[in-house]
């Protein structure tokens, strides 16, 4: 039921009635030769709902149609938004495109004599388990040989996990698709900025404007309450008004990891003091000890930042890193790594303190 879906799936099935998302989810996570053959100005949404035979219906898929080698072929696309994994999902496929196949009939858009067109199914899965279930009815199937083998139906549907996408794929696929997977997988206002501005670069055709309208919607209702970013009672209209309050969330969240490392550092320096003072007996103990373990906390928050945003570190990084000794220093360092647009820059920034 309808009514029974969450806010998030509500808002993929809006992305997906949109035909430069259906076409960009085809262009770049699908490798089959046949997308190259598709005709993607013929693409058509058909009804989402459809009625079954025994009248029951159903209304939880996104349908479209395009001419792929002159024929009607058509896309049927599942949103699978569950906590679990149904091992079943090649039953529910065949049983699908079996309902699809009788609407088409029922409607009158398939006539008697006409063939049946072809279906391609996409399950698209962005839990956080990864997928365990077979693609491919055969193996759910009893094994059989002989006669009976021939009268067995025979089933096999494409799998999008968006977590086994890589990061590199992501980036160099430059579809608005893309971008949905990258928002999805950002986690603060620093790395979402980014994804926003090429959005709004990307998006700023007069033909996108509906698009840009539920890209706004999403991130409102789904990733920026998620993300603890707005309240329930905040409503961005556009893009614009997305990238503004992130720029300043982002400013915001910088300063406040910033801060929260600077503090962690100070208490894990004074532990470190109390201890150095001890072992040395004697009060330039303690206070060196408090400055060593000051340093030493920064930096840890500095490798932090500096990870968050750059990814691993490579050796002579963290080497260089651990040798500085200077609070002061850190914590402009620690700013810097914010401020920095690649890891070779900041190095660049490094080199001056």
């Amino acid at each position: 039921m309808d009514n029974d879906r969450t806010p998030h799936d509500q808002s993929y099935k809006m992305m997906f009635r949109e035909p430069e998302m259906v076409a960009s989810l085809l262009r770049d996570f699908v490798p089959e030769k046949f997308v190259d053959e598709i005709d993607f100005t013929t693409l058509e949404r058909t009804a989402d709902s459809f009625v079954a035979d025994d009248c029951r219906e159903r209304h939880d898929d996104i349908i479209w149609r395009v001419l792929w080698k002159g024929q009607w072929t058509y896309i049927y696309i599942v949103l699978e938004f569950q906590s679990g994994i149904d091992p079943w999902m090649s039953v529910r496929i065949l049983a699908y495109t079996a309902l699809l196949w009788q609407d088409l009939i029922r409607t009158g858009k398939i006539r008697e004599g006409d063939p049946l067109p072809p279906v391609f199914p996409l399950v698209l899965y962005n839990g956080g388990q990864k997928w365990t279930a077979v693609q491919e009815l055969a193996d759910l199937q009893l094994p059989i040989a002989g006669p009976l083998a021939a009268y067995q139906p025979s089933q096999k549907y494409f799998l999008l996990e968006e977590n086994q996408v890589s990061e590199e794929h992501l980036v160099n696929a430059g579809g608005v698709a893309a971008f949905l997977l990258r928002l999805e997988r950002a986690r603060n206002p620093e790395d979402m900025l980014p994804i926003v501005r090429e959005m709004n670069e990307r998006l700023r055709a007069p033909k996108y404007q509906r698009l840009r309208r539920i890209f706004t919607v999403w991130m409102t209702r789904v990733v920026f309450r998620r993300a603890e970013l707005v309240g329930a009672e905040t409503e961005l209209t556009d893009l614009q008004e997305v990238q503004a309050m992130l720029a300043e969330r982002a400013t915001q969240w910088k300063h406040e990891y910033i801060q929260e490392g600077i503090i962690q550092g100070r208490a894990e320096g004074r532990r470190e003091g109390r201890a150095e003072g001890r072992r040395e007996g004697r009060a330039e103990g303690r206070i060196e000890g408090i400055t060593i373990g000051e340093a030493k906390g920064i930096r840890l928050a500095l490798r932090d930042v500096l990870e968050l945003r750059f990814g691993s570190l490579p050796p002579e990084v963290i080497s260089a890193i651990e040798s500085s000794t200077d609070p002061q220093a850190l914590r402009q360092l620690t700013l810097s790594a914010f401020q920095a647009g690649s890891l070779d820059a900041f190095l660049e920034l490094m080199k001056k303190h």
